[in-house]
């Protein structure tokens, strides 16, 4: 495997960090979705400046006549992951047990979807890395 194949791993690794961190440490007191209001403005602002970093002067509007239904549903994915993170660490979780829950739940449902939507094999050995997964899920929760 190339070099090439790990740095959007690791950006997306490092990314996560911050955003846990960021997703435990809201206030309190601060209705979530006006923080992700703020957060999808900046999110926007740093997209479309990349966008223009790396289009070669395309113009924005005419490469979102290409967009599909796929930006939209990511759109409400988003938010309900971030929602959904927020709201893990304002009922309790701590960040260290909350987030491996989701995650080991979401490799099940992973390999469960990816069967059923794009007829990726299931084999051996990724249904007794979901069976470890679950039992971790069990150990973390006792």
């Amino acid at each position: 495997m190339s070099i090439y194949m790990f740095w959007p791993i690791a950006l997306a690794v490092f990314s996560d960090i911050f955003y846990q961190i960021c997703a435990k440490s809201t206030p309190e007191t601060l209705n979530p979705f006006a923080s992700l209001t703020v957060t999808y403005l900046v999110g926007a602002a740093v997209s479309a400046g990349i966008f223009f970093l790396t289009s070669g002067g395309q113009n924005l509007l005419t490469a979102c006549r290409d967009v599909n239904w796929t930006a939209f549903v990511l759109g409400l994915a988003i938010v309900g992951l971030e929602a959904g993170s927020i709201y893990m660490y304002k009922v309790g979780w701590n960040m260290n047990s909350g987030y491996i829950v989701k995650a080991g739940l979401l490799a099940v449902a992973l390999i469960i979807t990816g069967y059923f939507l794009y007829k990726e094999d299931v084999t051996m050995t990724k249904a007794a890395g979901a069976a470890v997964c679950l039992f971790g899920l069990y150990l973390i929760n006792k």
